[in-house]
């Protein structure tokens, strides 16, 4: 192929756990020399996905979530308040723990642009739009809101107000919307990071039980549960894009440590892991990625058979 090739990243969804592994995951790409031409988020990947492509430097945005009090992102309303809505008023009033404010405030203070339309390369964000009823991806606008509203978690965030709509957790439809960007920026390669929530054993349910919070990571488990089609449960794996353009797929799944919601004290380690890992698993393939992708990574003829049919150009209508 003549010139660089154009290479997108996904960031799927992952809670608190997930803004700490993607991040250490970008911090690789950027050691390996991995240049991004587009990206999509959902969730956790909304918020990381939306502070690189603003062009914010991601060693300053590090420091920050390693002394990252929970409080500038979630701040649950008083139990007074909520005892009394749930109650008193049969739960009049009651759509969600804690209101957005202080979070999209926080995106707000890490961007280095305020909109889509000034970042450094396209973004795509998924959030699910509750008066339309079905998936919305964002792509201009203001960031910060919109950045939030793909990461508005049902039960523990109120819904985020955008031109006169509701829009709640993207994850609730896709975990990681690798449709947004594949054909229609013409990639030669995709790399998906995938750290959204997996189902547990019958002993980790058990230990879940007592840990705080535990009905937040309950109701997540059973709202993001789902499997897409391009997980093998290996650590990295190769595929090609399902509307046939050509692709390369890259599929990194991370073996993380736990952090549940809203925790952040954990949260470096869920990084350096999330680092080492991505540098280890695409070391190898790092000469084909990076000259010739759709001819030279190793993806498999079962992973073609495997891929989900749909027309040519699909991908870019989301």
């Amino acid at each position: 192929m003549t010139g660089a090739p154009r290479i997108g990243v996904v960031l799927s969804s992952g809670g608190a756990r997930g803004v700490y592994a993607h991040t250490g995951f970008l911090l690789a790409l950027e050691e390996l020399g991995v240049s991004v031409s587009a990206s999509a988020g959902c969730s956790a990947g909304a918020v990381v996905g939306g502070i690189a492509a603003s062009g914010a430097d991601l060693h300053a945005w590090s420091e920050t979530l390693a002394h990252l009090d929970p409080a500038r992102f979630w701040r649950p309303d008083p139990w007074p308040r909520l005892v009394w809505r749930l109650a008193v008023r049969r739960g009049r009033g009651f759509i969600g723990l804690s209101g957005t404010e202080a979070a999209v405030e926080f995106c707000r203070s890490q961007l280095a642009v305020p909109r889509f339309e000034a970042c450094r390369y396209p973004f795509h964000t998924l959030a699910v739009s509750l008066g339309r009823g079905r998936k919305v991806m964002f792509s201009s606008g203001e960031l910060a809101p919109r950045m939030m509203a793909s990461a508005a978690i049902p039960l523990h965030y109120r819904p985020v107000e955008i031109d006169g709509d509701w829009y709640c957790d993207g994850a609730l439809v896709d975990l990681a919307p690798m449709d947004a960007i594949c054909c229609k920026h013409h990639l030669d390669a995709l790399i998906i990071h995938h750290v959204a929530t997996r189902f547990a054993g019958l002993k980790e349910l058990t230990r879940l039980r007592d840990r705080p919070w535990a009905i937040l990571e309950i109701l997540g488990r059973l709202l993001f549960g789902r499997r897409p089609w391009y997980l093998s449960d290996e650590p990295v794996s190769f595929h090609r894009c399902p509307c046939r353009c050509g692709a390369a797929v890259i599929v990194i799944e991370p073996k993380l440590p736990e952090l549940l919601w809203p925790m952040t004290e954990g949260g470096p380690a869920v990084q350096a892991a999330a680092r080492m890992q991505a540098k280890t698993l695409l070391q190898p393939y790092l000469a084909a990625l990076l000259s010739d992708p759709r001819q030279q990574l190793p993806v498999s003829s079962a992973s073609r058979a495997g891929a989900v049919a749909v027309p040519e150009g699909a991908c870019g209508d989301g």
